[in-house]
């Protein structure tokens, strides 16, 4: 499974099996273990608590951030018990991605009474605007 749409199907499939399964109200490290075994039960390769350091200066330092679930090298998964997703969880994602360089993340919240209603697709926008830029119509090389 290549396909970043087909892969994140896969995800939120396994997400919505284990809130009717679970429903509502548990911690998070609950759904994410429960998440773990259903995604793995797919043949997906799935990581738990990756962890992704801060590079600065040319130096990683490890400030102790994780990635609640790294699916089949691509897309970053972070799981949340929350009563609304916030900001702030689309900022961590979104540094995640931006540390990572990696394409595709979901914040997935479990505490939503409708699984789907508790889902947020995030791109890295950051990795589109590395494109070079063109100065008053030179042809830039590898466009």
């Amino acid at each position: 499974m290549d396909d970043l749409n087909d892969l994140t199907g896969a995800i939120i499939g396994a997400a919505i099996e284990v809130h009717r399964n679970l429903g509502p109200g548990l911690l998070e490290s609950a759904y994410e273990s429960c998440l773990l075994w259903e995604l793995r039960q797919e043949k997906l390769k799935v990581e738990p608590q990756v962890p992704v350091p801060i590079r600065y200066k040319g130096l990683q330092l490890d400030a102790g951030y994780r990635i609640d679930l790294h699916v089949q090298d691509k897309i970053i998964v972070e799981l949340k018990a929350v009563d609304k997703i916030q900001p702030i969880h689309t900022a961590q994602v979104l540094t995640y991605l931006k540390m990572t360089e990696l394409k595709m993340a979901l914040i997935l919240n479990f505490n939503v009474e409708l699984m789907r209603s508790g889902i947020k697709r995030i791109v890295n926008r950051f990795l589109f605007s590395l494109r070079p830029l063109r100065l008053c119509g030179e042809k830039v090389l590898n466009d």
